[in-house]
C-alpha cells in the first residue's frame, strides 16, 4: 500500500514538473508579434497592470486611432472611468462590457466593431502568458489580421503560481477547441 501511494505521488511529482516545463515554453516565453499600424487595438481585461497604459501609448504613438478596451470591471470601477473618458484628437477610446466576460467575449466584440467598423486588422494585448490561448481564440472569431502583443511587465510569481497559470491556460485551451468557431 504504502508503494503503490509513493508511485502514485511520484506519477503526480513527474507530471506536474513536466506541466511546468512545456508551460514555460509555451506560456511564460510565448512568442509575440512585432508593433505595426493596425485598424484597432483591443486592450483585454486582467489587471490593471499597465495594459490599457499600453494600449493607449500606442495610439498616442499613431500604431492605430481606435483603442478598444474590455471593462469587465464593476461599474464604480475609478481606473476604467479614467480610461474610458480619455478624449484625444489622434484616436477614439471605446469601452465594451464582454458578453460572456471571458476571452471569447473580447473575441465577439472584437468580431463585431470590426465588421461594424470595416476592421481588418486588430492588435490584442493581454498577459504574455495569456497570448497563445487568446491568438487561438481570435483566430476561431475574427478573420483579419491578428497581432499579438503582450502587456510590458515582469512576471515575479512563485512556482506554484506558475503551475496554476500553466494549468488554467491549458484548460482554456481545450475549452476553446470544444467550443470551435464563434
Amino acid at each position: 500500500m504504502v508503494l503503490l501511494t509513493m508511485s502514485a505521488l511520484g506519477a503526480f511529482a513527474v507530471g506536474w514538473a513536466s506541466l511546468g516545463g512545456v508551460g514555460y515554453f509555451l506560456y511564460a516565453k510565448s512568442r509575440f508579434d512585432a508593433v505595426r499600424p493596425v485598424d484597432a487595438l483591443i486592450v483585454l481585461g486582467g489587471e490593471h497592470d499597465g495594459r490599457e497604459e499600453y494600449g493607449i501609448e500606442l495610439a498616442r504613438q499613431g500604431v492605430s486611432s481606435n483603442v478598444v478596451l474590455s471593462h469587465p470591471y464593476w461599474k464604480g470601477d475609478r481606473k476604467m472611468a479614467e480610461f474610458c473618458a480619455i478624449q484625444d484628437q489622434r484616436f477614439t477610446v471605446t469601452c465594451v462590457p464582454p458578453q460572456p466576460s471571458t476571452t471569447r467575449g473580447e473575441a465577439l466584440f472584437t468580431r463585431d466593431l470590426a465588421a461594424q467598423h470595416g476592421w481588418t486588422s486588430v492588435m490584442v494585448i493581454s498577459w504574455r502568458y495569456h497570448l497563445p490561448r487568446a491568438r487561438y481564440i481570435f483566430s476561431q472569431c475574427f478573420d483579419g489580421e491578428i497581432v499579438m502583443r503582450p502587456v510590458p511587465r515582469d512576471y515575479d510569481f512563485s512556482v506554484a503560481h506558475w503551475e496554476y497559470i500553466y494549468l488554467y491556460q491549458t484548460v482554456g485551451f481545450v475549452k476553446a477547441f470544444f467550443q470551435g468557431r464563434c
